[in-house]
């Protein structure tokens, strides 16, 4: 029974579903290191390493980010979701857990009574759901949903500081804050780049898991070569 739940949700290890996760964390990390360090330059922000932090409070705090991405892809990805398809289809059910989603970020980020920053949350966080949620949809695995998440989670709150653990890795000293087009570019930045991310992989490399197969039957290949050579 515990093995049909686990096969359900994707949670098996396969090779494939590892290289997902690896594929998912290590573009999504990129795109957000890309992302701060743009906005960073725009707002002229002076950033410092901060020298107090130490190596087992930055594996304290991704442990913690990781915590919490797995208990949201879990929840609405891994429960509703999955009952959400069964019962509604699978875009009707991609749409629903989305939607929910979003209006959970309301809570988490505790911003009732700031319209503007509502409607914005629920378009980035739910266009982040349907990602999410398609990926895994198409994989049958939660695999590369959770490396997506983690990947811009894990840049965002242990490295630019930018989460509820306060001051991490990197501090920032500046109080500005985007306005005018740069608000614009970052409102679609976030609502364009994780589609486009899960998009390419799923439609242009994955083609039933040929590529990270491949991927990884290159890697082992060489490994055998070196090690026989």
């Amino acid at each position: 029974m515990a093995g049909e739940k686990l096969n359900c949700l994707g949670l098996l290890p396969t090779n494939t579903r590892s290289l997902e996760f690896i594929i998912g964390f290590l573009s999504l990390s990129f795109f957000a290191m890309v992302y701060y360090v743009m906005f960073i330059m725009a707002l002229n922000a002076e950033v410092r390493i901060n020298n107090s932090y130490s190596l087992p409070e930055f594996i304290s705090s991704s442990w913690w980010t990781l915590r919490s991405i797995l208990f949201e892809e879990l929840l609405f990805r891994g429960a509703l979701l999955v009952l959400a398809m069964k019962y509604l289809g699978k875009l009707r059910g991609i749409f629903l857990s989305s939607f929910v989603f979003g209006i959970f970020h309301w809570f988490s980020y505790d911003i009732f009574g700031d319209i503007p920053q509502v409607i914005c949350t629920l378009i980035i966080t739910g266009v982040g759901g349907i990602a999410f949620a398609f990926a895994f949809a198409q994989t049958k695995s939660l695999y590369l949903p959770i490396g997506l998440h983690f990947g811009w989670n894990l840049v965002t709150i242990t490295v630019f500081s930018q989460g509820p653990l306060g001051d991490q890795l990197l501090v920032s000293s500046t109080d500005k804050t985007l306005d005018g087009w740069w608000s614009l570019i970052s409102f679609f930045y976030q609502i364009i780049l994780l589609p486009t991310v899960t998009f390419f992989y799923l439609k242009i490399f994955k083609k039933d898991g040929i590529f990270a197969s491949s991927i990884f039957q290159q890697i082992l290949t060489r490994r055998i070569i070196k090690k026989n050579g």
